[in-house]
């Protein structure tokens, strides 16, 4: 009688406490909070239903967000979405278990299920959060609408202080990109798993990120880092800077291209009488960025008109010129960047450090500052599968690059040449507590590019293929070389 007394006090405290909402610790600055229903609003009350169609719960579900504070979405189910919903200051999405998204086709196609209001005025927006949103494409894809470069089914331009947990997307096509963060500060992303065949991460300048615990199946980069990428997929050129990307996977699809993840770097002169432009070249003009949007089709355009204009497009000359921002800078690079407890299955080169040179976009412009990227950290990165294809492949200057406690087979650093530049600086790479898996000859550096400057040093390696022997390739170039490496020992060229 005792044991069922107490369980009858047990079942009453519990029937108490139910009628108000326990959230997790995460939610708050303290290790555990107690609210009532008056503390946050469920989006429910608005109308936002599994039973709705995707018009009416995109009405909702703004109506709901447009109270800011947390907004639960609890009730399980599949919840059409057939348009964007906007995102305001100091607000918490919250979609429980069972819950998904999916992208309605009932009045067309639409680019973003969620974007922050001020990305439309470029006016910062602050403190969101939005945690266990699983997104369905089923093939709703608009790779641009509002912002000309914003692609990301869950896009953010101009936002400080961002934190996306426990995130799912599956089904993507070749047009959008899971999540895109563009001129940004302070970005955490936690518990992801994306799958599709275009990119899962894609982030634009930006300062202090951390992306973590991410499983990813994508046809094209898992994660990109592009401060400096085409014209048409991203709305801003800038720097992106301390950051840390950890214990992320890399998974074979079906269809490959990109890399697990593409650093690209780019560099722009001053616009002059007579420049001579493509697609995809910028220019600084009376403290603006324009850009050229033309075909594909690699055209040379002779400008001899200024772009003066303050926004949107304007042909000048047969030249369709974008005025891209407001800003004088003429370089966006990468730096200051770690990757840690990396895991690579997939069949492609893991990390591209980039400069296009071809027909979609010209990263550099022939007399523009250098963009010097780095320095770059690689820590605990491990290839299980059999790649025989360079670990990090590098066509833009870089500074500093560190290997460190990763597991290699039949890979290496590769140092190509883009097209546009003369000459790259001298770059310093450190393999510090490395893993050789490789047999017989393995080559760890190579280089294509002429007159190109590399200082390599080894240490603490461990060697476990038979008759293993490492030697460098210079090419044109110089490769000063100390290492503790089988074929490496003392050398020196």
């Amino acid at each position: 009688m005792k044991f069922v007394y107490l369980l009858t006090v047990v079942f009453g405290l519990f029937h108490r406490l139910s009628s108000n909402l326990l959230l997790p610790s995460w939610l708050s600055n303290q290790k555990s909070v107690s609210i009532n229903r008056a503390s946050f609003t469920d989006a429910a009350d608005f109308g936002f239903l599994p039973t709705e169609t995707g018009v009416k719960n995109a009405k909702a579900l703004q109506a709901a967000v447009n109270t800011g504070g947390t907004i639960l979405i609890s009730k399980m189910g599949t919840y059409k979405l057939a348009g964007t919903v906007y995102i305001g200051d100091n607000t918490s999405l919250v979609f429980g278990n069972g819950v998904v998204v999916e992208k309605s086709n009932e009045t067309g196609r639409f680019t973003h299920v969620f974007l922050n209001k001020g990305a439309l005025e470029r006016v910062y927006n602050h403190n969101i959060t939005i945690t266990g949103l699983d997104i369905r494409v089923n093939n709703v894809d608009l790779p641009m609408s509002t912002i000309y470069g914003l692609r990301g089914h869950v896009a953010f331009f101009y936002v400080k202080d961002l934190k996306i947990e426990r995130f799912r997307c599956s089904g993507l096509v070749n047009g959008q990109f899971a999540l895109h963060i563009c001129t940004f500060e302070d970005l955490l992303i936690n518990d992801v798993i994306i799958t599709g065949k275009k990119d899962g991460i894609h982030l634009g300048p930006g300062k202090r990120f951390r992306i973590s615990n991410g499983v990813f199946q994508t046809g094209d980069d898992a994660i990109a880092l592009v401060p400096g990428d085409w014209v048409s997929a991203n709305p801003e050129f800038g720097n992106l800077e301390d950051g840390i990307i950890e214990n992320c996977s890399d998974i074979p699809d079906d269809y490959l291209e990109g890399a697990f993840s593409k650093i690209v770097a780019s560099a722009w002169v001053d616009w002059k009488p007579g420049i001579k432009v493509k697609h995809g070249d910028a220019v600084v003009s009376n403290g603006r960025i324009y850009r050229v949007v033309a075909a594909l089709d690699n055209r040379v355009y002779k400008s001899g008109t200024q772009p003066n204009f303050e926004k949107g497009m304007m042909v000048l000359d047969s030249i369709n010129w974008l005025m891209f921002q407001k800003d004088t800078i003429h370089t966006a690079v990468v730096k200051n960047v770690v990757f840690r407890d990396i895991f690579l299955y997939s069949q492609r080169v893991p990390f591209q450090l980039m400069s296009y040179s071809n027909k979609w976009s010209h990263s550099y412009y022939p007399g523009a500052p250098l963009p010097i990227q780095g320095p770059l950290s690689f820590e605990n990165v491990t290839m299980f599968s059999e790649n025989k294809k360079a670990l990090v492949s590098i066509t833009t200057p870089i500074n500093v690059l560190n290997v460190r406690n990763a597991s290699l087979k039949n890979n290496w650093i590769d140092f190509g040449h883009a097209a546009d530049y003369a000459v790259y600086p001298k770059t310093y790479v450190s393999f510090a507590n490395c893993q050789f898996h490789s047999s017989g000859l393995y080559t760890l550096i190579t280089n294509r590019s002429k007159g190109k400057q590399i200082v390599v040093k080894t240490t603490g390696s461990i060697e476990t293929g038979d008759n293993f022997s490492a030697n460098v390739v210079p090419g044109q170039g110089n490769i000063q070389v100390e290492s503790d490496l089988t074929g490496l020992k003392k050398q020196a060229k």
